[in-house]
């Protein structure tokens, strides 16, 4: 994971938020982690790189 973090405040309505916390409890997931998944997803759909990408996929190889 990155060394550094940011905030990202998102505004959704509570029944899409309720929803979302459950479903991610369900999967033994926070939300947190989901949103940066759903983040690093996006933008390699796009083709963005950012600079921590080089450092993940280096501690990814290690496993």
């Amino acid at each position: 994971m990155e060394s550094k973090t940011a905030r990202l405040t998102v505004l959704v309505d509570p029944a899409k938020k309720k929803a979302f916390e459950e479903l991610c409890a369900s999967q033994d997931l926070t939300p947190s982690q989901v949103v940066r998944q759903m983040i690093r997803e996006y933008l390699a759909a796009h083709g963005v790189s950012y600079s921590s990408q080089a450092a993940g996929a280096a501690g990814k190889a290690k496993k």
